[in-house]
């Protein structure tokens, strides 16, 4: 009787890994393929995009589309713009919101539920666009760098998932430093972050990802070209391609306005690709390894 419960206890974890196999072999074809088909279409003539369908491979092998977008002189200002805004944006605003997590986290915080309401508050309802942008008129921020960085500096999602995470680390090893006469950004600095690389790690890299991606802040509060991000370069050269043959000197180059668009996908989201391995290390390690354990 017990190796009949054994046999058949076999084959039901078979199945079910033969069914997650299957799934997870599915879902992983269903984020590749499309991946795969704007890589390798953003190779490929204007012509043989014209028609359209799925490319598996370029039937004619080309760079127009990425010279078309590297032509543009300003480009290289575009993706340093891009580049400090994405570090300086991310980093600072995840910096913040650990502050403001640190003294959320503390149960005995005066006024702690007002200020918890405030943040919730700040998720659902937004003033509307143009009194955000009389706002920021106000401040002085319009054609500036720093209207890149100091509106997207308090996020209170991530307050949530820091304080939650803060509140998962021992109490005993605050109170050692205390005891060693270290003050609480001491204790934030030198104990807290360092233990929370991982949950540091994904929310620098989703915030980085929206700097990086963002054109809209653009559009609204920059005139300035000289500020102008990779994205809203890529967004002007994708409206100009929709009207007029794209030059790449010194040759005359023809390229189709879905080429350029595809291109421009794989130029902007190669850095956050290749930067994703470096970061992802953090996601599975332990948030107090090594540390006092209760």
């Amino acid at each position: 009787m017990g190796s009949r419960a054994t046999f058949r206890k076999d084959v039901d974890g078979r199945v079910f890994d033969a069914i997650n196999m299957v799934m997870l072999l599915l879902f992983t074809a269903i984020i590749i393929v499309p991946v795969w088909n704007v890589v390798i279409a953003s190779f490929t003539t204007g012509p043989t995009l014209t028609g359209g369908g799925f490319i598996l491979w370029p039937q004619a092998f080309s760079l127009d589309n990425y010279r078309a977008v590297f032509v543009d002189d300003g480009l290289v200002r575009s993706a340093f713009i891009s580049v400090s805004r994405t570090i300086v944006g991310s980093l600072s605003s995840v910096l913040f919101c650990a502050m403001v997590a640190y003294g959320m986290s503390k149960r005995d915080l005066l006024g702690r539920r007002l200020y918890s309401a405030m943040g919730i508050v700040t998720m659902f309802f937004g003033g509307g666009l143009i009194p955000t942008f009389l706002l920021i008129r106000s401040l002085g921020l319009l054609n500036s760098f720093w209207v890149y960085i100091i509106p997207g500096l308090f996020a209170y999602w991530n307050v949530i998932i820091l304080m939650g995470f803060f509140r998962g680390i021992p109490s005993s090893l605050e109170e050692a430093a205390l005891i060693d006469g270290a003050g609480y950004w001491k204790i934030l600095l030198r104990v807290i972050l360092p233990l929370s690389k991982p949950v540091l790690a994904a929310l620098i890299l989703f915030s980085a990802v929206g700097h990086w991606n963002d054109f809209m802040t653009t559009r609204i509060y920059v005139t300035d070209r000289g500020l102008f991000p990779l994205a809203m370069r890529i967004f002007e050269m994708v409206v100009r391609s929709q009207n007029q043959e794209l030059q790449c000197a010194p040759i005359a180059i023809r390229v189709s306005p879905i080429g350029i668009q595809l291109a421009m996908i794989v130029v902007t989201t190669a850095p956050i690709v290749m930067a994703y391995p470096f970061l992802q290390k953090y996601f599975t390690s332990g948030i107090t390894l090594g540390a006092v354990k209760e």
